[in-house]
């Protein structure tokens, strides 16, 4: 059961709860606070800022433990963040909203097009300070510890500010891939 006193970080991304930059972002999320983490039942990239109106959406558990939640969700990226922040979330202080860590690079043009930041937009129109964390590599096995590495030092500054930055505050975060 998440407590009501620890910091509470949202977590979603576009490559589907399944993938292992989804559970490498949650599992460092849960170094800094509770977690509750939508995230969509498939892959969602190229998704941008999509909601889903005309179908109906389902909600499902994944896994829960003393800090972690993780939901299976069947809409695009930004319908997991507005059904957390209108619904699972609702009348909770979010600390933190991360979306990732995303499977290619999100720089450039492909910042308009990506679920990944269309969450993390998203995420900020709420009122809250946002994290889109990329890899750019689009290995299913990437090795993502560059980006946990670099998401521990910036997540860990935007906590020690939060209260002092500028809303919306949206950061968009690409890590190469290194050998």
């Amino acid at each position: 059961m998440i407590m009501e006193n620890r910091r509470l970080i949202f977590v979603t991304n576009d490559d589907s709860y399944l993938s292992k930059g989804f559970r490498k972002i949650v599992e460092l999320a849960s170094e800094f606070g509770d977690v509750i983490a939508i995230a969509p039942d498939r892959v969602q990239s190229g998704m941008s800022q999509a909601i889903t109106i005309n179908s109906p959406l389902f909600l499902r558990t994944i896994e829960q433990s003393d800090r972690v939640t993780i939901y299976s969700f069947s809409g695009t990226p930004v319908d997991c963040a507005k059904v957390a922040f209108d619904h699972v979330l609702m009348g909770r202080k979010v600390d933190l909203v991360l979306s990732g860590i995303n499977h290619g690079s999100n720089a450039a043009i492909n910042v308009m097009y990506s679920g990944t930041m269309g969450a993390a937009i998203e995420g900020s129109f709420y009122g809250m300070p946002s994290i889109g964390l990329s890899l750019d590599d689009h290995d299913a096995d990437a090795d993502f510890e560059g980006a946990v590495e670099y998401g521990r030092r910036i997540i860990a500054d935007v906590l020690a500010a939060k209260d002092s930055l500028p809303r919306p505050l949206c950061l968009n975060v690409n890590v190469p891939r290194c050998a």
